[in-house]
């Protein structure tokens, strides 16, 4: 098979692609293709996953009726169509078998070029909620794969829907029911926490008291990932707060994780958005704090995370509504209860999808065959 994966912005789009074309590889010889967002996360993942990356300059559509806004989607209108037609050219020159399109703005262009040139399209949908490019993509798709059963009923334009799981990455699947050892040494505790490849200014900031309480109070150790936009600003932040992450024994902070199989392998505990991570932390039954963000379609990533509240799998504070003494204090007080920390952990292993990878290979393989 020769497929186009195509999908981007953030690594929610990015990680289950290059997970299911890892999986894909392994199963038979093929040519496997990316496409998305130049200056976004997948310029950076795809290649260090060994595959060869078509890039755009896209940009998402503004929400906002403001002159800005207005001339932000015009100039996203006209680069998505520039990015159509070079996609067109892509797809006669490599032929491929299929196109398979994982979510955010960055997908667009390919997939929908993909329709137009009659070559079979499958979407990928991690959330409960379609995003944008679903919707926008689904009626022309030939088969769309959904990660929740809730989901097919908001896809009636859909010729075939395939319930196959969110993929995540073996190596993070192979870390559950294992717990590393710290990469501080001694005994405390540890928190990992990330807002996406992204990060997200707001939370960052709570952040900052948070890992100030960590470093002061000394009852659990802290690696927190800023995303690159914030790295520097959050460094002078604490700075001026007398707290030096460089040196402080119990805290780690970094741009972003390269290495999240051996970060959720060391952590007790995780904070986080609610986008493709919660099947991350399913299969590696991680319990975790999630902070949904609510700058996204159709608020997806709350109803993500209330699946997986009800569950018993992971507890939900909304960002308007903690302050970062408080999730410092939730934090705290969830990890002096190892029975409802095992109890979470149990939850989330329950929620796993271990079959995903191979669904979605044999969804695939069937959509290019027939």
């Amino acid at each position: 098979m020769r497929i186009i994966f195509a999908g981007g912005g953030t690594a929610g789009h990015v990680n289950p692609a290059i997970a299911a074309a890892d999986y894909i590889k392994s199963r038979e010889n093929c040519e496997i293709y990316f496409s998305g967002s130049k200056g976004h996360i997948e310029e950076k993942l795809v290649p260090r996953s060994g595959y060869e990356i078509f890039l755009f300059p896209l940009r998402g559509l503004s929400r906002a009726l403001s002159p800005k806004g207005l001339r932000q989607n015009a100039a996203a209108v006209q680069n998505a169509l520039a990015a159509v037609r070079e996609c067109k050219r892509i797809i006669r020159r490599l032929q491929p078998d299929i196109v398979v399109g994982t979510g955010g703005y960055a997908s667009f262009p390919m997939v929908y070029a993909a329709q137009k040139c009659g070559v079979r399209t499958a979407l990928l949908e991690v959330n409960a909620t379609p995003g944008m490019a679903t919707r926008r993509l689904v009626k022309g798709a030939d088969c769309v794969m959904i990660s929740h059963a809730e989901t097919e009923k908001l896809l009636g334009a859909a010729k075939r829907v395939v319930l196959t799981g969110s993929p995540v990455r073996r190596e993070i699947a192979e870390i559950a029911g294992k717990k590393a050892s710290s990469p501080f040494g001694g005994e405390l505790p540890v928190v990992l926490s990330f807002w996406g490849s992204g990060g997200a200014q707001y939370m960052n900031e709570k952040m900052v008291d948070f890992i100030c309480l960590a470093a002061e109070k000394r009852e659990l150790a802290n690696i927190h990932a800023s995303g690159s936009r914030d790295y520097e600003k959050m460094k002078e932040a604490l700075a001026a707060r007398g707290c030096d992450p460089e040196h402080a024994e119990n805290i780690l902070l970094c741009d972003y994780i390269y290495d999240m199989d051996k970060k959720l392998a060391q952590a007790d505990l995780v904070i986080c958005r609610a986008g493709g991570t919660l099947a991350e932390l399913c299969a590696a039954g991680k319990p975790a704090i999630v902070v949904p963000s609510p700058h996204v379609t159709d608020n997806h990533q709350e109803k993500n995370a209330r699946i997986l509240e009800r569950a018993g799998a992971v507890k939900v504070a909304l960002e308007n509504e903690i302050s970062g003494a408080e999730l410092y204090d939730m934090a705290a007080r969830l990890l002096k209860d190892r029975e409802e920390m095992a109890r979470m952990s149990a939850c989330a292993l329950k929620r796993a999808q271990p079959d995903a990878l191979e669904n979605i290979y044999n969804a695939i393989r069937d959509t290019v065959m027939h």
